[in-house]
């Protein structure tokens, strides 16, 4: 295995550790009227955007193919989920409502995971 191999695997496996602090906190708290983990989705979705970044380039230095229609989706969901997840978190810090944004950063980070998995 090369050593971009490794480094790939490396930021894939914190791009899913970004997933879960998204989508667990999400779970975990879709019933809830208050206390929301807005700081666990936030540093879910910069974690994702950033190490979703990074392995479009590192496929790309490796000559793997990437089918830039699905990553523009992508990488649109995510830009959409890393906004909701900042309105979230300053929602919560000024006393405002905090659900829609938090449902729809949570909502649309499974949008996110099924466009990967079931887009060919």
């Amino acid at each position: 295995m090369e050593s971009l191999d490794i480094v790939r695997h490396v930021v894939l496996a914190v791009h899913f550790l970004g997933l879960a602090a998204i989508v667990g906190a999400f779970f975990v708290q879709m019933r809830a009227t208050d206390g929301f983990a807005t700081g666990v989705v936030l540093t879910g979705a910069i974690t994702q955007v950033v190490t979703g970044l990074a392995l479009v380039g590192l496929r790309q230095a490796s000559d793997l193919e990437v089918d830039n229609t699905k990553i523009a989706v992508k990488l649109g969901i995510a830009l959409v989920v890393l906004v909701a997840a900042i309105v979230a978190h300053v929602q919560r810090r000024r006393g405002g409502k905090v659900k829609p944004a938090f449902h729809t950063a949570g909502g649309l980070a499974i949008v996110n995971v099924l466009v990967a998995v079931l887009w060919p």
